[in-house]
């Protein structure tokens, strides 16, 4: 499915309590979506200004939705990988809470692309934000983060 199949006029602007509590959520239940507007990419086998092709929304759009599986830095660590071929993104700030129907179902992470090897590299203008469901569920261990880049 791509871009070209979605519906004239169609406009995706999820809220965050949208992205976890529907989007994030039923793709870990390994539930349908009603229109597949969101690929799952392997986000750190490319750049940043390579993804606006791999997206099904329009190129246009300045926002782009995708799921990724975790790759951890380690194979029995915690850490994540972030690493690109040109650069890393690295996390700025704390974790904020996506609340749905006043509990907390996920965190929201923001990040910035830097060109180059860390920690030398040189900051850019490419914004992530990655979601990821509470971890305090066991079922939700290792399961695939929601990425949108600005």
């Amino acid at each position: 499915m791509g871009g070209a199949s979605l519906p004239p006029g169609f406009r995706f602007h999820p809220t965050d309590e949208e992205l976890v509590g529907y989007y994030l959520k039923r793709k870990v239940e390994g539930l349908d979506f009603e229109l597949e507007v969101i690929p799952v990419i392997d986000l750190y086998k490319f750049d940043p200004w390579e993804l606006p092709e791999k997206s099904f929304l329009p190129k246009r759009d300045m926002e782009w939705f995708f799921f990724c599986p975790r790759d951890r830095k380690y194979p029995n660590g915690s850490r994540t990988n972030r690493a690109t071929k040109a650069g890393y993104w690295k996390a700025t700030g704390k974790d904020r809470k996506v609340v749905c129907r006043s509990s907390v179902w996920g965190y929201r992470k923001t990040l910035v692309f830097y060109q180059g090897r860390a920690p030398l590299g040189d900051r850019t203008s490419w914004v992530m934000h990655e979601y990821r469901l509470c971890d305090d569920d066991p079922s939700h261990q290792g399961t695939p983060n929601f990425l949108v880049i600005e």
